[in-house]
């Protein structure tokens, strides 16, 4: 329903910019020249072009946003295992504290069998 009513809007807008822009302008784009072309016409393209540029331009900065998080994402994982790694070598090192404090110098009982 929304769309609808965002085409009957957008179609009024454009009839009402169509009957006050009927003059007959030329339009020069470099070596070319388009003569006779209704005014309407010009500026139902200029707006167009300026939509589809303004989406290209939008999907470039999607495109390398998504590079940047996928760069970071795989930053986080590659820190993750060495943060892994680390706790595994600090609780080894912790076992083989708890080992050497256990394991004092042996005493000899000089009455012992």
């Amino acid at each position: 329903m929304l769309n609808i009513i965002l085409l009957l809007l957008v179609g009024s807008g454009l009839t009402y910019i169509s009957q006050y822009n009927l003059a007959l302008v030329s339009v020069d784009m470099g070596f070319y020249q388009i003569s006779d072309i209704p005014l309407f016409y010009v500026i139902v393209g200029s707006v167009i072009i300026g939509l589809v540029l303004s989406y290209l331009l939008q999907l470039v900065r999607d495109v390398s946003t998504y590079l940047e998080i996928r760069r970071k994402s795989k930053q986080i994982k590659s820190s993750q295992a060495e943060i892994l790694d680390l706790t595994k070598t600090v609780h080894k090192l912790e076992l083989q504290n708890e080992k050497l404090k256990h394991t004092g110098p042996e005493t000899s009982d000089s009455k012992a069998l």
